[in-house]
């Protein structure tokens, strides 16, 4: 998909690519003059940061999906840490405004008005690839996904990225189980399914998780590598699963969770709820079934850095 600019500052995809769904995404840059986001964050790692570069020298680019979430925005958007290359919010067919919060907060918006979590992902997504590819901007090292309800920790972001900047990790995931959250902030069923879901991963792929918390970080070539392509409820095991079964360096990171801001539209509806455990579910069988097999180089105990090293959850202490 190539977005090109049209007279009043929209972007339409034109070329061969066939965006997902019945819908054409669009995209809107935040207006001349509003700055981005800013916040504090704490350092950790082993990587060697700054206030001045909080991420390593490494180019950071955040993708909110989102659904009526005006309300939630503001909080969300000021709480990410300053250096980050650009923020992107993926209009998922909102009502309430969100795509106008977003850009007077200083976001890049994205229209994709075809609902569907992993749909306003992989939007967001394609705007980053055909922005690099025809040079309206430079290709970033990482990427951030967090939800955009103010449940996520922004502010923790600086450590989330800190493995991939010290080089030990490609996949990292900010782990509710392991942070402190809020009371109330998971329901039991997400509790349990996320529980089911890790334990399955842990059994087929041998590679441990605690949590399929969408707030996480990853290194932009393996993302893309991985051809991500659920549209909906299964994007986040879909990623864990593809990267445990592709060998690469995984991580974890406690990260702290708040009750969202708003009515959930998966864990606050019946629907939702079995909707997201039958899809995840789903997705780990048939990655399992018929995913490609595990590189030879996965399998003889090495790691995505060549050196001995099984795929792997490591868990670094939080702050």
């Amino acid at each position: 998909m190539t977005l090109t600019a049209d007279p009043t500052g929209n972007a339409t995809p034109t070329g061969n690519a066939t965006p997902t769904g019945n819908a054409t995404p669009t995209v809107d840059a935040p207006p001349t003059g509003n700055a981005p986001p800013t916040g504090n964050a704490t350092l950790t790692g082993n990587a060697t940061l700054s206030p001045r570069d909080p991420f390593g020298g490494l180019r950071v680019a955040v993708i909110i999906p989102a659904l009526n979430e005006a309300e939630a925005l503001p909080h969300v958007l000021a709480a990410i840490p300053s250096g980050v290359a650009m923020v992107i919010v993926a209009d998922n067919g909102s009502t309430d405004g969100t795509g106008n919060v977003a850009r007077a907060h200083g976001a890049i918006v994205v229209r994709e008005p075809v609902r569907g979590y992993g749909r306003a992902c992989l939007a967001a997504l394609a705007h980053l690839e055909e922005g690099a590819a025809s040079g309206i901007h430079a290709a970033v090292d990482v990427v951030v996904f967090l939800d955009g309800d103010a449940s996520d920790r922004p502010d923790e972001m600086v450590r989330l990225v800190a493995p991939i900047a010290d080089g030990s990790a490609d996949l990292v995931i900010g782990s509710r189980t392991l942070g402190q959250r809020e009371a109330g902030s998971l329901t039991p069923q997400q509790v349990f399914g996320n529980w089911l879901a890790c334990t399955l991963i842990r059994l087929i792929w041998r590679v441990r998780f605690t949590d399929l918390g969408p707030f996480r970080a990853i290194r932009a070539s393996a993302l893309r590598d991985l051809a991500m392509s659920d549209t909906d409820y299964g994007w986040t095991v879909e990623m864990q699963v593809k990267a445990a079964r592709a060998g690469l360096r995984t991580a974890e990171m406690p990260a702290g969770y708040r009750k969202r801001i708003g009515k959930s539209k998966v864990s606050g509806t019946i629907r939702g709820v079995f909707g997201a455990g039958t899809k995840i579910l789903y997705v780990i069988g048939r990655e399992a079934v018929f995913g490609p097999r595990v590189s030879a180089a996965a399998s003889a105990g090495t790691g995505s850095s060549g050196a001995p090293d099984r795929p792997r959850t490591e868990k670094r202490p939080g702050t």
